[in-house]
């Protein structure tokens, strides 16, 4: 008979995803998983079954938790515009708070370290891709209904063109550039609209 676990498994999930997010999916050891989550290796691989395992459901966790604050905020009542620059605003205040600690976006830091490697990585960051881009698609075309963003452009070209400048400025803030960049980038994304 199997042992009953002792263990809150969302809390192990919730760990790894900080000892991930924090140095990367090579670089973290499964003794790094180990102390970030206080499990034993035999816990880890008897709940997770692998290390790629458990970093796909951290990954998800974190992918659920930004995909939903952000769906939140683009369905809520603030004209497009406002939605769109309350958005840019977040990345660079997560941006500058990622300064001190180095860890930046975990989508952007997957994205560049895994997608081109591993294709099961690759097709979760897409789907999550796809979520946000249909979010903020529709956004945009409720504020060309209401004459917020010009009619003329296309909302869902706008949409990829939001998510490459968000995608450029998290990249940008790994490279070093300060707050200033960042919202002076913010505005322009804006402005383009």
């Amino acid at each position: 008979m199997a042992r009953p676990r002792k263990f809150d498994e969302e809390r192990a999930v919730d760990a790894a995803m900080e000892a991930f997010w924090t140095a990367g999916y090579e670089a973290t050891s499964t003794q790094d998983l180990c102390d970030a989550t206080g499990l034993g290796r035999s816990s880890i691989y008897n709940a997770f079954k692998s290390k790629h395992d458990l970093f796909q459901r951290a990954l998800g966790r974190y992918l659920e938790t930004k995909t939903a604050s952000l769906t939140e905020l683009l369905e809520s009542g603030l004209p497009a515009r406002e939605k769109v620059r309350a958005m840019l605003e977040r990345i660079v205040e997560e941006e500058c708070a990622h300064a001190e600690d180095g860890r930046g976006c975990l989508f952007v830091n997957t994205a560049v370290e895994l997608a081109a490697r591993d294709a099961e990585v690759a097709r979760e960051l897409e789907r999550d891709y796809r979520r946000r881009l249909e979010a903020l698609t529709a956004a945009l075309e409720a504020g060309q209904r209401d004459g917020d963003i010009g009619a003329a452009k296309d909302a869902r070209t706008l949409a990829h063109f939001v998510a490459a400048a968000i995608g450029g400025m998290r990249v940008s803030a790994r490279a070093g550039i300060g707050r200033a960049a960042l919202e002076g980038i913010a505005r322009t994304t804006v402005d383009a609209l």
